[in-house]
């Protein structure tokens, strides 16, 4: 991955959390914490 790329990630990724916090308000930044969260559970149950 090349640092254009990763940038523009970065800055789709950023924008779409923005667009939520401004528009949609459905809490997507709490969505994503708790799937991660449960994703960390599930990888240490595998270990």
């Amino acid at each position: 991955m090349t640092n254009r790329i990763a940038i523009g990630l970065g800055l789709c990724i950023a924008a779409v959390f923005l667009a939520d916090r401004l528009f949609l308000h459905m809490d997507l930044h709490i969505l994503v914490g708790r799937r991660l969260l449960d994703l960390t559970e599930y990888l240490a149950f595998w270990r």
